[in-house]
């Protein structure tokens, strides 16, 4: 699908939510599973996590 990324603020363990370039939602304990989430509602959720 694509290269995951993780926050630099995660460290080293595998406690953390990993996101890819063309939007996907995977938890990094688990990285077979992954969520498909088209840009748009990726978009509307950063604004709601940024804006608070």
């Amino acid at each position: 699908m694509t290269a995951w990324r993780k926050s630099s603020y995660s460290g080293s363990s595998n406690n953390c939510v990993e996101v890819g370039r063309s939007v996907g939602i995977r938890d990094s304990k688990a990285p077979t599973t992954h969520i498909p989430v088209s840009a748009d509602a990726w978009s509307a959720f950063l604004r709601l996590a940024t804006s608070r």
